[in-house]
């Protein structure tokens, strides 16, 4: 079983790759299985198309949101808390690949504009910006609260020509995320 998660780890890594390498709709089967070095058919025994290896990835970040968002629910609404639920969202966007994903995401806007599994990606990210929102905060306080959780993900587009290491990325984006979700007077 292990090495079947590997295997379907291993595709999705080169699909994605390649997806934002030469765009999604210009990627085909043959070409991912080329680049993993095994048949059409090895392939198929994964995933019948390439949109079953984009909801495969999809569904992963999707659940892996999902658990964070049912926590942060359940978390007092305090600021400490609040940090602590960005810190977490930090861990997962910089110890994990969710940046490539990003930039997938980014440079195939189009294509997946209408795909049904991105558009629960846009509902998610607004249940989990609500949890950095109380429902008496003014409407500049819920912006700045929405725009932490955007600081995380757009500090792998501005930094990109920095010469930075994840760690130095991820402190500068926590530090400016922490400062948008503090209450202002």
């Amino acid at each position: 079983m292990r090495e079947q998660t590997d295997t379907r780890a291993r595709i999705q890594e080169i699909a994605l790759k390649l997806f934002t390498e030469q765009g999604y709709e210009a990627t085909s089967l043959r070409e991912i299985a080329e680049a993993l070095g095994v048949t059409k058919a090895a392939l198929y025994y994964h995933f019948r198309t390439k949109d079953d290896i984009l909801a495969s990835m999809a569904e992963d970040r999707q659940a892996s949101m999902e658990h964070l968002i049912k926590w942060g629910k359940e978390l007092p609404r305090t600021l400490e808390a609040r940090r602590e639920f960005v810190r977490r969202y930090a861990d997962e966007l910089f110890d994990s690949h969710h940046h490539e994903f990003m930039r997938f995401m980014e440079r195939n806007q189009t294509a997946l504009r209408e795909h049904p599994k991105f558009q629960k990606m846009r509902s998610l990210m607004g249940d989990l910006t609500s949890i950095l929102c109380d429902e008496g905060d003014s409407t500049a306080q819920r912006l700045r609260s929405s725009m932490a959780v955007f600081t995380l993900h757009v500090s792998w587009f501005l930094l990109q020509e920095d010469d930075l290491t994840h760690a130095e990325r991820k402190k500068a984006a926590l530090e400016v995320a922490f400062e948008l979700i503090e209450p202002r007077l």
